[in-house]
C-alpha cells in the first residue's frame, strides 16, 4: 500500500531531476553523519546548460536576486545551490523549498533564480565565498564544478589540538591513513578564524584554493572542492576520516607512523606531486 500523501508528492517536486536528487542525498548523507547541524553548511555546484534545459525552462526566469558583487567570471553559468537557514535533513523532502537553481546573468550582475527556492528563500549567505572559490578554482582548473562547506566533527576537534600551520597539519593529515596523500597531495590550506559570510573569509578562502582543493576554517569547518560531488564529498570524507584517527590517537604513545619515504612511494606509485616543503621538512607534532 503507497502511503505517501499528495502534499508529500508535491513537496518532493524536482526529486527525479539528476542533479537535484544528487544534492538532496549528500546534504542527507552529510546531515547523518553529524557535519551539518541545524542549518550549518552549504554547497554549490556548476551545472552544464545541456543537462539544466533538459529539465528546466531556461528561458522562464522566476526573479532575479542582486549579488553581493558583480561576478562577471562567472557571467552564464548555471548552479543548483543550498538555501539560507536551510536544514540539510530536510532537502530530501521538500528540495524545492531547500534548494534553488540560478544562472548568473549575461552581463554578470544579477542572479536569475530558474527553480527552487519556494516559499521566499534566498540562496546561502556563504554564496560570495563560493562564487569567490569558484572563480579561483577554475582559474588553474576547468573542469572544476563543486564547492562543499560544512562543519565536519574532527577536523574542527583538531584545529583546536594542533598547530595551525597549514604544512605540518597537511603532514599529520598523511600520516594518518595511507590514502591521504593520493587523495589530496596539494595539502590542506588553513586561514585564520575569521566571521562567516564576509567578503573577507571568502578573500581568502578563494585565495587559498589557488593552490588548494580544502580549506581548513578553524574551529568552524571545511571548504572542499572537486570535479563533482562525489569527488567534493570524498575529499571531505578522507579529510574528516584523517583527523578522526588524530584524535583517537593524539593522547597515546606513537610506536610507529607512516614515514617520510613511504609517503614519497605512494605519491610515486599513484602519480601524483606532493606539495613542496613538506615531506622531509616538517618535523612531526606528536
Amino acid at each position: 500500500m503507497n502511503t505517501v500523501t499528495v502534499s508529500q508528492q508535491q513537496a518532493r517536486v524536482g526529486i527525479d531531476i539528476p542533479f537535484v536528487r544528487e544534492m538532496a542525498e549528500t546534504t542527507y548523507n552529510m546531515w547523518k553523519f553529524g557535519w551539518d547541524e541545524r542549518n550549518g553548511g552549504n554547497v554549490s555546484c556548476i551545472l552544464d546548460e545541456a543537462e539544466v534545459e533538459q529539465y528546466i525552462d531556461i528561458q522562464q526566469v522566476k526573479y532575479t536576486i542582486q549579488p553581493a558583487f558583480a561576478v562577471h567570471e562567472l557571467a552564464g553559468k548555471y548552479f543548483i545551490v543550498t538555501g539560507s537557514g536551510k536544514y540539510f535533513k530536510n532537502v530530501i523532502d521538500d528540495p524545492e523549498a531547500n534548494l534553488g537553481l540560478l544562472r548568473v546573468s549575461a552581463n554578470g550582475e544579477q542572479l536569475e533564480v530558474l527553480w527552487g527556492f519556494k516559499n521566499g528563500a534566498v540562496p546561502t549567505s556563504e554564496l560570495p565565498s563560493h562564487f569567490m572559490s569558484h572563480i579561483e578554482r577554475l582559474k588553474v582548473d576547468p573542469k572544476h564544478r563543486v564547492v562543499i562547506h560544512n562543519h565536519a566533527t574532527n577536523v574542527i576537534a583538531m584545529s583546536f589540538v594542533h598547530n595551525l600551520d597549514e604544512n605540518q597539519f597537511t603532514r599529520t593529515l598523511w600520516e594518518m591513513c595511507t590514502e591521504c596523500i593520493v587523495v589530496f597531495p596539494d595539502g590542506i590550506g588553513v586561514i585564520p578564524w575569521m566571521v562567516p559570510g564576509s567578503n573577507e573569509i571568502g578573500q581568502a578562502t578563494a585565495q587559498k584554493m589557488r593552490d588548494h582543493h580544502a580549506v581548513l576554517w578553524p574551529h568552524h569547518g571545511i571548504f572542499g572542492t572537486g570535479h563533482s560531488i562525489d569527488e567534493a564529498f570524498g575529499l571531505i570524507e578522507t579529510i574528516e576520516k584523517a583527523a578522526q584517527i588524530y584524535m583517537l590517537i593524539a593522547n597515546h604513545s606513537i610506536r610507529q607512523k607512516i614515514t617520510d619515504q613511504q609517503l614519497a612511494d605512494l605519491a610515486h606509485a599513484f602519480g601524483v606531486t606532493p606539495r613542496e616543503g613538506i615531506l622531509q621538512t616538517i618535523t612531526s607534532s606528536f
